[in-house]
């Protein structure tokens, strides 16, 4: 027996497509925003639930979007406008939303039959290129396949399903933890784990939606108290933002629905929280009824829980107190290098404290420029402790050997893998400098225990402590930069009830740095950034505290929330 059908979320959903559905309004917009509104158009004509439901005003607006988006084609049916030239990939998102809405069309009569007819002509124009057409990122291979079968769904094409299936033998990128190569929320559950379920549902293949189901069962743990998905180990942009989970409410409920799985139920829940405000909802419960019916009951959250990942080197410890997370699984000791699609993020720990969030741990170190501490290596060891460690090496250059001198003095332009120059460096007799970073997490059910060991030549160092703002901070000493700095008197954030208290002491080498250092006291990003100008320093109440290394240093991070207090 099916499970009853969930009104309230249907009425949520309704709602939220009417919000960003006004016929009145005119939009010029890029072809993506033009297609998805058509879509909510045409979910809300369709839909009994909502205040436009068969409005000649939303038939009459959604022609008007479809002569802009006809418009935007260019001769080879794909579209103009963004960054991404001719783009194969940016026109299949549009292409799906398309489809999805000629579907919708297609099921109303003739009242939506001028409609129907402007889909399948725009629709008809991109196929081609599709076909045809490569991409340049692991998430488009799937966007696009997903275009190809919703194209074949609509207008029956071998020639489509024989495409997709060629892109999917190269074997969806997840992981034995479940997480997609690119590691990003956004792109999981705005395109990977969307695109997947609807070639599993047009293609038969429970192996994709199985992978979904992976992917969400990883994600479940990391779900922050705040309501977003953790992202530092992310390879895309969203490993410097900030990621709610509302765009994962329709995976979460389909699968907790089919499957009857009460942790899936709960994180829909989560994720709904905060109300419905997704205009495309309405269109997927036309299009996968299975959405509209009730969810299983959900389960309670367990605590404490602690979750390894080993693929992202990323672990977690939530509490009823405290929610950590420590991360030592970025690209760039293995790349050298700062790049787009590389896990960059200097961030090694975050601290949820109830409403006091330490956003961001980070150590500086003032060695040949090379940027901060990146774990190049995560171990995990006994009782709920982490190390990790990284080994920086630069090199001076001896004279070039007597065979690789030239007359003309014209070396050839090489990369030593800090810096470029006409200088041959692989034929020079190289003097190395190194310095190790060592970083042992030990997570508590309060928080965590930090001994920082820094060895090597002297260098200066400072770790950076950025407190979320709304806080106020107690114990460090103003730097006059609108910055503070921790030397022997413990530090307390407090957000409300909610509080986090810092506590730092040196085990070996001189005193900690005072506020007279603050050449000392500054987070650098690295000649990578600074060379063009940049930085991805971060935002917020930030406290230092540093020296000048050789140094072992501990750090006593504790938190304590209302609940405690009750």
């Amino acid at each position: 027996m099916p499970a009853p059908i969930d009104h309230a979320f249907v009425r949520a959903a309704a709602r939220a497509a009417d919000g960003s559905a006004d016929p009145s309004a005119e939009f010029i917009e890029p072809h993506r925003a033009l297609a998805r509104r058509v879509k909510t158009l045409v979910a809300a004509y369709r839909s009994p639930e909502s205040a436009l439901h068969g409005s000649e005003r939303a038939v009459a607006a959604a022609l008007t979007h479809l002569r802009a988006l006809r418009c935007a084609q260019t001769a080879s049916g794909l579209f103009a406008g963004g960054d991404n030239v001719q783009s194969p990939p940016d026109s299949a998102f549009t292409v799906n939303d398309v489809c999805d809405a000629h579907v919708l069309a297609a099921g109303a009569g003739p009242g939506l039959a001028d409609v129907t007819a402007a889909l399948a002509e725009i629709a008809g124009a991109a196929t081609e290129s599709l076909l045809a057409g490569g991409v340049h990122t692991p998430n488009h291979r799937w966007e696009l396949s997903a275009a190809l079968a919703r194209l074949h769904r609509s207008f029956p094409d071998d020639r489509l399903l024989v495409r997709a299936e060629e892109w999917l033998a190269e074997g969806v990128d997840i992981d034995a933890d479940g997480l997609y190569s690119e590691r990003s929320a956004v792109y999981a559950s705005i395109v990977t784990n969307p695109a997947l379920l609807l070639l599993a549902e047009v293609l038969g293949r429970t192996d994709l939606a199985d992978a979904v189901e992976r992917n969400l069962t990883a994600t479940l743990d990391l779900i922050r108290p705040d309501g977003t998905v953790e992202t530092v180990h992310s390879r895309r942009q969203d490993q410097r933002l900030s990621f709610a989970l509302w765009p994962y409410l329709p995976h979460y409920r389909l699968l907790a629905i089919r499957t009857g799985r009460d942790d899936f139920a709960r994180a829909a829940r989560l994720a709904a929280a905060d109300g419905i405000h997704d205009p495309d909802l309405l269109a997927q419960t036309l299009l996968t009824p299975d959405l509209c019916r009730a969810l299983p009951a959900p389960d309670a959250e367990q605590f404490p829980r602690d979750r390894y990942l080993p693929t992202a080197r990323l672990a977690a410890r939530a509490s009823a107190t405290a929610h950590t997370v420590v991360y030592g699984g970025s690209d760039v000791p293995a790349h050298r290098r700062i790049r787009s699609g590389l896990a960059c993020n200097p961030t090694f720990l975050r601290l949820f404290a109830g409403a006091a969030v330490l956003d961001a741990v980070r150590l500086s170190r003032g060695f040949f420029d090379l940027g901060p501490f990146r774990a190049a290596d995560m171990q995990r060891l006994a009782d709920g402790r982490y190390l990790l460690t990284e080994t920086l090496s630069a090199a001076y250059y001896q004279p070039l050997p007597p065979d690789h001198r030239r007359d003309d003095g014209a070396y050839r332009m090489t990369d030593e893998g800090r810096f470029s120059a006409a200088m041959a460096f692989p034929d020079r007799p190289r003097d190395e400098v190194s310095h190790t970073t060592r970083v042992q997490v030990d997570l508590r059910e309060d928080g965590a225990d930090l001994r920082i060991d820094i060895s090597g030549p002297p260098v200066p160092w400072a770790l950076e402590l950025t407190f979320r703002p709304g806080g106020v901070p107690h114990g460090a000493v103003p730097l006059g930069d609108g910055t503070r700095c921790l030397t022997t008197e413990p530090l307390t954030y407090r957000v409300g009830d909610d509080e986090i208290r810092v506590e730092a002491a040196v085990e070996t080498g001189e005193p900690l740095a005072g506020p007279d250092r603050s050449d000392v006291l500054r987070y650098d990003p690295g000649q990578d950034h600074t060379v063009a100008g940049g930085t991805d320093a971060t935002t917020g109440n930030r406290v230092y505290l540093g020296g000048h290394g050789p140094h072992t240093v501990t750090v006593a991070l504790r938190a304590t929330t209302s609940g405690m207090k009750d």
